[in-house]
């Protein structure tokens, strides 16, 4: 456990409570991760965390919401740079892969049943995954219009399907189905080839 204490400056124990389950659950897993753990891992009393989150449910939420704000975040970043749109959507999605496998116990909560289907998924996590969809869902649009992504049909039918590819791939890796992470580029890859390749 002493690797994964930390310090928190007063008035900031939220961004360190969450900072620290997640370095938890990063470690050990989402199972292993308490209120009272989190508590003696920062180093406040037992019920501190509870001003902050409900419970463990609440806690998760939290973790998935700052999921997806950072996931937009990569996006917004990624369509600030000087890039074509092809070389804005390959950047993306090897953007996309990266962070599914670097925080892979946070990307289980942000699409995983543990939250959507076995709990109870919070108003504002709804509503942060709501928006980094409508964000990709944007982008869909504007990468249609510019003929990198098919548009024989609705950048909604479009944006789902060509995330579910995406996702798709990242889950094989992070369940264990593929292990050889030599052959992921080459697999992201071919993979952008397939998506922008269908033509209209």
């Amino acid at each position: 456990m002493s690797t994964l204490k930390t310090q928190y400056h007063h008035g900031d124990l939220n961004k360190s409570l969450l900072e620290s389950a997640s370095l938890i659950i990063k470690k050990q897993g989402v199972e292993s991760l308490s209120m009272r753990k989190l508590a003696d891992t920062v180093g406040v009393s037992r019920t501190a965390p509870y001003h902050h989150f409900k419970d463990k449910n609440a806690l998760l939420c939290a973790i998935a919401e700052q999921g997806f704000c950072e996931q937009e975040k990569i996006l917004s970043d990624l369509r600030r740079e000087k890039n074509t749109a092809e070389e804005g959507f390959k950047k993306y999605v090897h953007a996309y892969v990266e962070y599914a496998l670097q925080h892979n116990e946070t990307y289980d909560l942000m699409y995983g049943r543990t939250l959507w289907k076995a709990g109870n998924p919070s108003d504002s996590l709804k509503a942060a995954s709501k928006q980094t969809f409508k964000a990709w869902i944007d982008w869909v649009e504007e990468l249609q219009e510019q003929n990198i992504l098919p548009n024989n049909n609705t950048p909604l039918r479009i944006g789902q399907t060509t995330w579910a590819s995406l996702h798709g791939l990242a889950r094989l890796f992070i369940d264990g189905i593929y292990l050889d992470k030599g052959d992921l580029s080459d697999m992201i890859e071919q993979m952008i080839k397939n998506l922008c390749s269908t033509g209209t």
